[in-house]
Parts: structure tokens; C-alpha cells; sequence
């Protein structure tokens, strides 16, 4: 089941008892924010606060849409009750076949119910919540999908990034120079001196949000893979001051145009490794040229924070699927891979078929070759569910052996992770570092005698009883 927009999904978490609705009113300033960062560390629903202070009836807030994989598995129209397992293949099965997008008329979508041009703008109109103490101001972009285009490659990209408002008619804001952002504007528009035109996107279809999040690589369109997710075309518009196309029927669209000479303070914010590691930076200059949004709009945020939260959920399993994808062109054992999102993508683990510090330094080498972003990379034989981290510790406190297990690999600039919160604030801001390569496998050296019976009750007990055993389960009062 496809979902057209927030709201249809706000409708079928209500039927499986997945969201509250928070009718009592509550401050924009903080208040949201404590509220749902709370509710996260609880594993608590999603929350529509319907009434925020302030503001006129009807202006709402949604946190949550991704925060368990309940919500996950709901949204790609599976059982709330889906195993972990389940949604990684799922959602690995529906990327491999992208869907194609469909542009409707302006007078049809949703998005386009209310239009403030130019000098009406005023960013204050909406409810964009001061989520965290200690940050910088208030951020109208969190759960978001940020559109962007690359003339020279004819290249639209879909990003998650965080905006925060600067004043009523702009916000500032802090693509990465290795962010696909960052890099059509340091290659395309900065150069030039020309403005370079961005639509954030608030209060869409979640899946449109979770591949935001991913890295399908440069040229390759996130709406296509958000349509394999769907099953579904993602209806676009096009945008009133630019040609831009985003989804038809999302709440809030900030249509503007990032300035190449222009910066202003941006930050610091609490981040999604679940710390704040700096203070304010030199941000890039938004000036907001239109806002088009629903009547009664809903701004979709999330608090992030240490994890469990929407953004280490939905990049757990973007980056899992994307990791072995990687590890497998190249060739090598893998049965599975897992991001555990309580990690927050600082720690991956890999299934292998044939272990050996060999193979563990291949895989280490081919997930940093690039970028980083994990710097404890755990890898395990097939006999441990990477899905289940009960096995997984099982399997580094048994079989790690600290001194020849374990693999260092310094990080050159500009690979390592610069949200690291381990890392020094030197090696955060050059982006060096460091990456530990674990390795919880058997020696392929050792003789099969040598390697100790795993007492489980997959391994230890004969096959009949293990039969007999399960057949009668329910007969033991079990």
C-alpha cells in the first residue's frame, strides 16, 4: 500500500495503534522536542501534536513517522509485527525494479492548497520547533527531503539536510562539501556566482524521507527508488518559482535559492550520533522565495538524539542494504548485513561465509575505501544472526580475540566520519580518524577439531530431538 502524504499514514497508524494524538497544548519552544525525545528513549508511538502554542487551531506537529520498525514496516504496507529480517529484504527486493515518477497539474496537488510569494514570506507563519537546549535557533528542516538539481549532468538529487531559520525569509543551513548537496553547489553554482535553487520538502510519504537519507550514488534519482519502495509512482509538481518537481502531495514546500556568496551562522544542533560535538559554523544562505502548504499544515521534525529515532532507523537499513550491495560486487562472502540502529551508523555487522583476518581486512578495506562513515566494522560467521545483536555480542566476547582479531586502520582526510563524537575535535573538523576492523571468526588456520561446539539448540542437540522438542512446544504449557 502506497501512501499519498503524511496524513494517509498518520490514518494507518491510528488503525494498528502506532501514533497519539497530543490534543493538550504544548510549546513550540522545547516542550515538542522534550516531549519526543523522551518518547523515543521509551520506544513510545508516534505523536501529532494538534495543538501548539502560539498558533492558529489546525497548525500541527508530527514526530516519530520512522522511530520503530513497527512504523517501518507499516509504511512499506507489511505487517506491523514484520521482523527485522523481513523489512531488510523487502526493501532490498522493491529497490532493485525503480519506479518512474509522474508529474500531475499545480491545480491538483495538495501541496499547492495555500501560495505565499516573495515579500509575503514569513517562515515565523509555520510552527518550526526550537527542539534541543543549546541550539542555535529554531529548524524548519529535519525530517525533510531537500530537491536539488545538477544542470551539467541533468541529475535531480533528494537529500535529508537541517535547515534553520535565520529570519522570516531566510534560513541557514550545513550541506557537507561530500554531501551530494554540498557538491552540485561547490561544482555547479559557486563558480558561477549563481544562486543555485533548493525546495525542502516537509511532510511526505516517510518512504520519500528514508530514501533521502540514502546514498544511491551520484546520477541516480532517489525519487525512481522511492517509487520501487512504494510500489508506486511518486506524483511530482512542479515548483511556482523554479523548476523544480516535488512531491504532489506533501504538507509544507520552502521553494529558494541557496546563495553563493553568502553565509551566516548555522548551529550547533543535537545530531543524530546522539551528541552535540560543535558550536556555531559558517553556514550557506537560503533566501526563501515561496512557501506553498496545505491548509491546517502538519511539520513533520524529529528530535534527534541517542537512538533509537527515525534517522538512525530509516540510515540502518539504507546504509545496511547499500554496504552489501558494495561488498558483494566485489566479490565476496557475504550472507548478510546489519546496522544495528542503536550504532548509528558508526557500526556495521557483516555475515560472511568463510572468515580469516584476511577476509575481515578485505571487508574493512572495501567499506572505507571511500567514506567511513562506520569506523567499527564486526564481522561474523554464518552461524550468528547478524539481525540479532543478543548473537552478536555472543560472538565478540567468545571468538574476538583482542590482539590478533582486531585491525586498526587510520583514516586519511577527507574519509573519515565527521560526526564521530570519539574523535577528537581536530579530527572531526579535517576529517581524519581512525577504523577498527573486528574480527569474530574462526582462524581458517585451525583444524575442524579445534573449533569449539557452539552449545545452542540449533547445534548441540541431534536433529530429532530437535524436532520432537518443537513439535510438542505447546504441550509442555510453553
Amino acid at each position: 500500500m502506497a501512501f499519498n502524504g503524511i496524513r494517509e499514514f498518520i490514518n494507518a497508524l491510528e488503525k494498528t495503534g502506532d501514533v497519539v494524538h497530543v490534543k493538550k497544548e504544548v510549546d513550540w519552544d522545547l516542550e515538542a522536542g522534550a516531549i519526543s525525545r523522551r518518547n523515543y528513549e521509551m520506544g513510545g508511538p508516534a505523536l501529532l501534536f494538534e495543538k501548539v502554542k502560539d498558533y492558529p487551531e489546525g497548525y500541527r506537529l508530527f514526530n516519530g513517522s520512522l522511530g520503530t520498525f513497527r512504523r517501518v514496516a507499516i509504511s512499506l504496507g507489511l505487517s506491523p509485527d514484520a521482523d527485522v529480517r523481513e523489512i531488510y529484504r523487502v526493501f532490498e527486493e522493491r529497490e532493485q525494479s525503480p519506479v518512474k515518477p509522474i508529474i500531475i497539474y499545480g491545480k491538483k496537488a495538495e501541496c499547492k492548497e495555500n501560495i505565499v510569494l516573495g515579500d509575503d514570506v514569513d517562515l515565523n507563519e509555520f510552527p518550526a520547533p526550537m527542539i534541543h537546549d543549546g541550539d542555535q535557533g529554531r529548524y524548519f528542516g529535519t525530517w525533510d527531503v531537500v530537491v536539488s538539481h545538477d544542470p551539467e549532468k541533468n541529475w535531480t538529487n533528494w537529500g535529508m539536510y537541517r535547515f534553520m531559520i535565520h529570519n522570516e525569509k531566510m534560513l541557514t543551513g550545513y550541506p557537507t562539501p561530500h554531501s551530494h548537496l554540498g557538491m552540485i553547489l561547490m561544482n555547479q553554482f559557486v563558480p558561477k556566482n549563481k544562486p543555485m535553487p533548493i525546495a525542502i520538502v516537509i511532510g511526505t510519504d516517510p518512504l520519500c524521507n528514508m530514501v533521502a537519507t540514502a546514498g544511491y550514488g551520484i546520477g541516480r534519482n532517489e525519487v525512481d527508488y522511492a517509487g520501487a519502495l512504494r510500489q508506486k509512482p511518486v506524483e511530482l509538481v512542479k515548483c511556482e518559482t523554479s523548476d523544480l518537481l516535488v512531491p504532489a502531495h506533501s504538507e509544507i514546500v520552502i521553494e529558494g535559492e541557496i546563495l553563493p556568496n553568502r553565509t551566516a551562522l548555522e548551529g550547533p544542533f543535537g545530531e543524530y550520533p546522539g551528541y552535540r560535538t560543535e558550536g556555531a559554523k559558517a553556514g550557506t544562505l537560503c533566501k526563501v522565495n515561496a512557501i506553498t502548504f496545505r491548509s491546517n499544515p502538519i511539520l513533520t521534525m524529529i528530535a534527534l538524539g541517542v537512538p533509537v529515532d527515525d534517522a538512525s532507523l530509516a540510515a540502518a537499513i539504507t546504509a545496511g542494504i547499500s554496504m552489501k550491495r558494495r561488498l558483494l560486487l566485489h566479490g565476496l562472502p557475504i550472507t548478510d548485513v546489519y546496522v544495528p540502529p542503536e550504532g548509528v551508523t558508526h557500526m556495521i555487522v557483516v555475515g560472511v561465509r568463510q572468515g580469516g583476518i584476511d577476509m575481515v581486512r578485505k571487508i574493512g578495506e572495501v567499506l572505507t575505501a571511500r567514506r567511513a562513515w562506520a569506523n567499527k566494522i564486526v564481522v561474523v560467521n554464518d552461524d550468528v544472526d547478524v539481525f540479532d545483536m543478543g548473537q552478536v555480542i555472543h560472538a565478540m566476547a567468545s571468538k574476538w580475540h583482542p590482539g590478533r582479531g582486531t585491525i586498526i586502520q587510520t583514516l586519511a582526510s577527507p574519509k573519515a566520519n565527521t560526526l564521530t563524537p570519539g574523535y577528537s575535535m581536530e579530527e572531526r573538523r579535517n576529517a581524519k580518524g581512525a577504523a577498527a576492523f573486528i574480527d569474530c571468526t574462526w582462524p581458517l588456520d585451525w583444524p575442524e577439531e579445534h573449533i569449539p561446539v557452539k552449545s545452542s539448540f540449533k547445534e548441540i542437540y541431534p536433529k530429532e530431538i530437535q524436532e520432537k522438542v518443537t513439535a510438542s512446544w505447546g504441550t509442555y504449557g510453553l
